[in-house]
C-alpha cells in the first residue's frame, strides 16, 4: 500500500476505533474504497481495533461481497442459480470467459474487466441474467455478452 491508501485506510479504522462491533463497517468501507480487502490492511485492521489477524481473515473470507484481490473497473457477475442456470448461464459464462480472455475470479490484464461467478442476483424472471456492477442484463446469450463487451471497451 502506497502512503495515500495507508492514510485513507488509517482514516476508515480511526472513525469506528472503541466503538462495538467495529469490524464488520471498516472492512466495508477498505472494501468499498479500494475493491478489495488488502492483506496489509487486515493487519492494520486487527492491530488497531485488538481483533486477532485470523479473526479478521475469517470475516474476510466467510463474506462473499469480500475480495482479498483487485477487481476490474467493470465487474461481471454472471448468475448460476438454478433459473439462470437452466436457461444458460453456463454458455454466457463460458463467453465471457472467452471474448475477455480470463477466467472466473481473474481481471484483464489492463485491469478493465473481471468476471465472478455467483448464486443468485435477484433477477430470475430475466434470466440468464448477468450484473456489471449495480446494473443488470438479462436474456443474456452469447451475441449479448459480445455486443455488451464492445460497448464498454
Amino acid at each position: 500500500m502506497d502512503s495515500t491508501q495507508i492514510r485513507q485506510l488509517n482514516e476508515i479504522i480511526s472513525r469506528w476505533t472503541g466503538k462495538p462491533g467495529a469490524l464488520m463497517p471498516v472492512l466495508q468501507e477498505i472494501q468499498e474504497k479500494f475493491g478489495y480487502i488488502p492483506e496489509d490492511a487486515m493487519k492494520e485492521v486487527s492491530a488497531k481495533l485488538n481483533i486477532p489477524l485470523p479473526e479478521v481473515y475469517g470475516v474476510v473470507t466467510f463474506y462473499h461481497f469480500f475480495s482479498l484481490k483487485p477487481k476490474g473497473k467493470y465487474k461481471i457477475q454472471v448468475c448460476e442459480g438454478t433459473a439462470c442456470y437452466v436457461k444458460g448461464a453456463k454458455r454466457v459464462l463460458e463467453k465471457f470467459e472467452e471474448v475477455l480472455g480470463i477466467k472466473v475470479g481473474d481481471v484483464t490484464p489492463d485491469g478493465k474487466f473481471s468476471i465472478e461467478s455467483v448464486r443468485c442476483i435477484g433477477a430470475c424472471s430475466h434470466a440468464p441474467a448477468v450484473m456489471i456492477n449495480d446494473q443488470v442484463y438479462g436474456r443474456m446469450n452469447s451475441e449479448k455478452v459480445s455486443q455488451l463487451i464492445k460497448t464498454l471497451k
